[in-house]
């Protein structure tokens, strides 16, 4: 009768782990679509600020504003974890060069010369990145994942080229696959974030070594090329990214990484294409072409079917 009992509660406590592990996964994709559709709108504010905001300002301004935000709830645990986050230095700058620093400053560049649909769509490819990481890191690659890669390639390249054999890619493009290398580079970085690191430490941290690097190329942009005038149309867009897409949409994806892991968090970062162009059609008046939708199709083909055995 006691084994009887044993077994029972084993099996009872078995079934309680596995609900605990479908509720974590079921909210780690919720927070990784919350953080894609946030960032689909911070590629139309790219776009609509491109002619009155210079981009490192963009970038600069939306760091100070992310911090103010993020500060009143995760100064204090940065402050009492600042013992670890200073032996962990190396990997914190890392982190704040490649997710903070690098990459929103070259989406901004990027929405001087390209469509917010176009850096939508090669932002897409960036799960491929993430899959190359892993690789990199001794996760073994099957065949189907290899198509998937080939394929989503496939599509942004035609996507850049605009379909040319001279492979003619505007310079904005350009910049969008830098900044999806960037972004893709920093979520499998996420991966090695020491756990003792609390979750606001890291975000408060990484923002303010971000926004310190940005200081000399922003005081840089100042001399150059002159302030921008703060009116309704620039501050605006400027809090948006700052306090939804910085401060919220930072904070739900590198959570959902720590739940479901990047490649899973890269199968909901999948949708963005589809975000980017409602929105950039709906506030910006870019239309959508048959070409467009035929490249959308292979990098969402592509990267859906890379990342199947992730997603399982």
């Amino acid at each position: 009768m006691a084994v009887l009992e044993q077994v029972h509660d084993s099996t009872q406590g078995s079934g309680a782990k596995e609900a605990k592990a479908r509720r974590g996964a079921t909210f780690g994709l919720l927070l990784a679509g919350l953080a894609t559709v946030v960032w689909s709108g911070s590629f139309v504010t790219s776009r609509a600020l491109a002619d009155s905001v210079p981009p490192i300002q963009h970038a600069f301004w939306r760091w100070i504003i992310a911090l103010l935000a993020v500060a009143p709830f995760a100064a204090r645990a940065a402050w009492r974890q600042r013992a670890l986050l200073r032996a962990h230095l190396r990997y914190l700058l890392l982190a704040s060069l490649l997710g903070v620093t690098v990459y929103n400053t070259l989406v901004n560049q990027a929405g001087i010369s390209t469509t917010a649909g176009n850096m939508g769509m090669i932002m897409a490819a960036s799960p491929v990145v993430m899959a190359l990481h892993e690789r990199l890191g001794g996760t073994r690659l099957g065949a189907r994942r290899i198509a998937g890669l080939l394929i989503a390639c496939a599509g942004v390249l035609l996507l850049v080229s605009k379909g040319s054999l001279a492979m003619d890619f505007s310079a904005g493009d350009l910049w969008m696959l830098a900044a999806a290398l960037s972004f893709a580079s920093y979520s499998a970085l996420l991966r090695r974030r020491p756990a003792a690191i609390e979750g606001p430490s890291f975000l408060f941290t990484t923002f303010v070594l971000g926004a310190l690097m940005l200081s000399p190329v922003y005081v840089a942009s100042l001399v150059l090329q002159g302030g921008f005038e703060p009116t309704p149309a620039t501050v605006s867009p400027l809090l948006y990214v700052g306090v939804v897409s910085s401060a919220v949409a930072f904070f739900a994806w590198n959570k959902a990484v720590s739940l479901i892991g990047a490649a899973r968090a890269g199968v909901v970062y999948y949708l963005q294409p589809v975000c980017v162009a409602l929105l950039s059609f709906a506030v910006l008046g870019e239309p959508t072409g048959v070409f467009q939708v035929l490249c959308m199709a292979l990098i969402l083909g592509g990267v859906v079917l890379g990342a199947a055995r992730a997603a399982k």
